[in-house]
């Protein structure tokens, strides 16, 4: 395996999968940007890479906002001189049952996990298209493949990250290559947001056995080290031990 430097940008990278990923990627040798609302935490997480003789930059980054998903794409190029992966992991998961109706959450889940992922393609295809090379790293869930209580909406929005990921996959010429990586029960913040009292309960018995983020960070990690003749598609990484 080759692993040249690679200019990557990583979405929700203030925290879990993304954070642990932005440390793995750094220590390879990548250029990083980070994006995630949370500034104070991009700063800190910059700074020690940095320090740690690193290279990376951060920018505030709402993913559900189209223009602010550019900008961000535009500012790895211009930092740069390019971009050659893209991490779409920003993601939510205020789980409840359905008949909670929590038409809100639903809308933040669809917002954040599919329409977040879709801005971060809209923005860096036409750049990797152009300089003739690029990957597309997309972040789901075993929710990709399977639905529990609760977790209708979540698994839906997972569901479709699959989907797209392949459809863009099937529609590449190999220049770009795209990579989903579905991950068990992973360490993170993600359960802290469950408003609904069902779902926190049920939450407690299901993250019991959990993966490290920075394991998922390694699987990452080898998708984006394959030479360019190598697409590694699909990657799902679940705790040993636990049978979800």
């Amino acid at each position: 395996m080759r692993n040249e430097p690679k200019v990557v940008a990583i979405t929700g990278a203030s925290s879990g999968i993304g954070e642990a990923a932005a440390r793995r990627l750094a220590a390879d040798g990548h250029p990083l940007l980070l994006g995630a609302r949370r500034t104070e935490r991009l700063e800190a997480l910059t700074r020690e890479i940095n320090a740690a003789g690193g290279t990376a930059a951060f920018r505030r980054l709402d993913v559900t906002d189209a223009a602010d998903v550019r900008a961000f794409v535009a500012a790895a190029s211009e930092r740069y001189g390019r971009l050659d992966v893209m991490v779409n992991n920003a993601g939510v998961m205020p789980l409840s049952p359905l008949d909670a109706l929590a038409v809100d959450e639903w809308d933040l889940m669809i917002d954040v996990n599919v329409r977040g992922v879709l801005h971060g393609i809209a923005a860096a295809l036409p750049v990797m298209r152009a300089q003739g090379a690029g990957q597309i790293v997309n972040i789901a869930s075993v929710g990709a493949y399977e639905v529990s209580p609760t977790a209708a909406v979540y698994c839906a929005t997972k569901f479709a990250v699959r989907a797209i990921s392949e459809g863009l996959r099937q529609e590449s010429d190999g220049r770009v290559r795209v990579t989903l990586v579905s991950p068990g029960v992973t360490e993170s913040e993600l359960a802290d947001h469950i408003s609904d009292p069902v779902a926190r309960e049920a939450m407690k018995a299901y993250r019991a056995v959990a993966l490290p983020a920075a394991t998922v960070a390694e699987a990452i990690a080898y998708a984006v080290s394959q030479p360019p003749e190598v697409d590694v598609n699909e990657i799902v990484v679940r705790p040993a031990a636990s049978a979800q």
